[in-house]
């Protein structure tokens, strides 16, 4: 079965292109131009994935992001697309919930390969059931949460990979490159640090958020990060 992607922009000229190019890639699409038709849409059918635009009328992609990740419990991946140079919407769409983003105007080839590569990503995680377990933290890849004896944090599917590939390399330092490689499947010595600074915020957010809350995720300046285990802490993998 084709996976069915949602392209959400209010230039029609724009998801009739992206709609053109991604059938000829053998995808079903399906097209809206505001909020409250891509609501109805995915109410009818679960996309895939969700193209979505950050300048919407009245219902903006940021407050659809977040809604959709709230309300909805919905946890396919989300493309951003954004105005070249507006940095700011990139980081908000990120931390409403974005999985990726791509600037305009892009290269199409760039559009489908990213498509491909979070389809891909999702299609293949075949050890999503398994539950880490580290100290008080386990990391459950069915439920995409974070638990401690603190919280439980509910994680985007991409947030969840992150954290997950860095826990599974416990105390060593993982460069930002390696995690644009690993998430993201930019080729080697390209993608933007920031995509990866902006989804640790935001699983420092859900994570972290008592002041009291022990430091996982630790940063080295310059180079990336590093899951830190605690004297003694070791890592184990279970079943659910």
């Amino acid at each position: 079965m084709n996976a069915d992607i949602l392209i959400v922009d209010d230039q029609v000229e724009i998801t009739v292109l992206l709609a053109q190019v991604l059938s000829h890639e053998g995808y079903s699409v399906r097209m809206a131009h505001s909020a409250d038709e891509a609501l109805a849409l995915i109410k009818e059918q679960t996309p895939n994935l969700l193209i979505l635009d950050v300048m919407l009328p009245e219902m903006d992609g940021l407050t659809l992001c977040r809604k959709l990740r709230t309300e909805y419990k919905f946890n396919r991946p989300i493309l951003f697309l954004s105005a070249l140079g507006k940095t700011d919407n990139i980081v908000k769409g990120l931390a409403a919930g974005g999985d990726d983003y791509i600037s305009k105007p892009f290269e199409v080839k760039e559009l489908v390969a990213r498509v491909r590569a979070q389809l891909r990503r999702r299609k293949n995680e075949v050890k999503a059931d398994l539950v880490l377990r580290i100290g008080e933290m386990e990391i459950d890849g069915k439920a995409y949460e974070v638990r401690t004896a603190r919280t439980t944090a509910r994680l985007t599917a991409t947030e969840y990979r992150l954290i997950r590939y860095m826990a599974e390399r416990p105390n060593q330092v993982v460069p930002y490159g390696d995690l644009l490689q690993a998430i993201w499947s930019y080729p080697k010595d390209s993608g933007d640090p920031d995509l990866v600074r902006t989804h640790i915020r935001n699983i420092r957010a859900k994570i972290e958020h008592d002041p009291d809350a022990r430091d996982y995720l630790h940063t080295v300046h310059g180079v990336g990060y590093m899951f830190r285990l605690a004297p003694g802490e070791v890592l184990r993998v279970t079943k659910p």
